[in-house]
């Protein structure tokens, strides 16, 4: 049961949609999947914005709602283990960690008990957990999908997004969240993939995807990388501090551990740490813009090896490589499983693509020529 904060067995036809419990509806508790926030928490009064298009669809017997799904305390880890609500186990491999935060919605959807879930994605929240239960999840462009309703970790790099087993159920909760959102009907063909120190399996499953897609193929090294990922995390994490110091000094000993010690480093976080890591991604984003005079989107690992087992959760931190500086850019990111030949157990690979600001159409139509091309 720890997939789910609370199931709705209403009956319905259409597609069933589960709803990361950070984001507001109407007669329910937000719980963020905390104590400090659930033990106090009231039913909400209103939908978020985003619920919508949801309702919308309820009520025409397009879409049934199934339920509230579990993530990391406060969305504020990559983990999904979560000490007050249960962690959700991983449907591909018990043994290993959900990802997070948005670790309800993947396994969720892993599990086949929902078609399409809602998750955050904040610094990688919706594709690592993709990535660790073989499903495929869509980082939204920054700003496109209203976040009125939405229990903010970052403001700044919040988003939200659709996870579904493959691209065409990514592109359906897509316009559940976007009335009137289409594929596009071309798909891009140039893309650059990023050339990253990552598990040599992860690597040539990504390069032999591309290639059987017939992708126009080139590499694209991106000097400082290193410093683009430390400087997204300073800024999310000094952005947390903000959202929760008041939650902190309210009810901090209702926190779990491991979000209390992180919130603690983040509160240490200093303005002029945060004007310089601004700095670098100012620079960051300018070399996309760049990029994207040559490129149509970039291709790189999810993750850079494998999911951890959940007693090796700290090596995930290691492996999570480009997901937090898409944040800070702003820009689209869809996540998606591909077959890599020596993969160790049931869990595939998960290759991103990324592409500029509000690509999201293209960048779909590109997801599912890849991954026709890999079903073949």
């Amino acid at each position: 049961m720890a997939t789910w904060i609370v199931r709705d067995s209403t009956p319905g036809t259409g597609p069933r949609v589960a709803v990361k419990d950070l984001i507001d509806m109407a007669g329910l508790p937000t719980t963020a999947g905390s104590r400090a926030v659930a033990d106090d928490a009231l039913p909400a009064e209103r939908d978020a914005a985003c619920i919508a298009g949801l309702r919308a669809a309820i009520a025409d017997g397009r879409a049934r709602f199934v339920g509230k799904v579990n993530m990391h305390e406060l969305a504020y880890g990559i983990t999904g283990i979560n000490a007050a609500f249960g962690t959700p186990v991983n449907p591909l491999d018990p043994l290993r960690m959900p990802g997070g935060s948005s670790s309800g919605s993947g396994t969720a959807i892993a599990s086949g008990e929902a078609d399409i879930a809602y998750g955050s994605d904040t610094g990688g929240s919706i594709r690592i957990p993709a990535a660790c239960c073989g499903i495929t999840g869509l980082k939204t462009t920054w700003g496109r999908i209203p976040l009125d309703g939405v229990r903010p970790l970052a403001p700044g790099l919040d988003t939200v997004g659709p996870m579904a087993r493959d691209v065409a159920g990514v592109a359906a909760g897509m316009a559940l969240l976007e009335p009137g959102f289409t594929v596009a009907e071309t798909a891009p063909r140039t893309v650059g993939v990023l050339a990253l120190d990552a598990d040599p399996v992860v690597t040539v499953a990504i390069d032999d995807a591309l290639r059987t897609a017939e992708f126009d193929v080139r590499t694209v090294v991106v000097p400082g990388l290193d410093a683009v990922i430390a400087a997204a995390i300073t800024i999310l994490d000094a952005q947390a501090w903000a959202a929760n110091k008041d939650l902190v000094a309210a009810a901090g000993e209702r926190i779990g551990f491991d979000v209390m010690d992180r919130l603690g480093r983040a509160s240490t976080v200093t303005p002029a740490q945060v004007v310089a890591a601004e700095a670098v991604i100012a620079g960051w984003r300018a070399t996309l813009d760049d990029l994207w005079q040559r490129v149509d989107m970039l291709a790189a690992p999810t993750l850079l090896g494998y999911p951890p087992l959940l007693e090796d959760s700290h090596l995930l931190f290691k492996l999570r490589a480009l997901t937090s500086p898409v944040n800070a850019a702003g820009v689209p990111s869809l996540a998606l499983p591909i077959p890599s030949a020596g993969q160790e157990g049931p869990i595939p690979a998960n290759v991103q693509l990324i592409g500029p600001r509000n690509s999201e159409e293209r960048l779909l139509a590109a997801g599912a020529v890849l991954e026709e091309a890999v079903r073949a």
